[in-house]
């Protein structure tokens, strides 16, 4: 098919610059593209029928990792404090 339908795990490694030439990178483009990888992810792991909590505690998981990124400098810093 043409470029520009391909997904980016089905393009070579020297199309990709013609690939990523075809790409809308303004910010309504943007806004499509994660309102698209949202709605995959949410049909893939969280509206499915016999699906498991898996979709709802990996999404979770991700946000425990998140906040602990965030939050690491001051948690450091606690823990070095703690018993001095």
């Amino acid at each position: 098919g043409p470029l520009s339908d391909r997904r980016l795990l089905e393009v070579r490694l020297g199309e990709l610059p013609a690939w990523l030439a075809t790409r809308d990178f303004s910010p309504q483009g943007l806004l499509g593209g994660v309102q698209k990888a949202w709605s995959s992810y949410y049909n893939k792991y969280i509206n499915v029928r016999r699906g498991g909590p898996a979709g709802i505690s990996m999404l979770l998981a991700g946000y425990c990792l998140l906040s602990y990124g965030w939050n690491y400098q001051h948690i450091k810093c606690y823990r070095w404090r703690k018993y001095h």
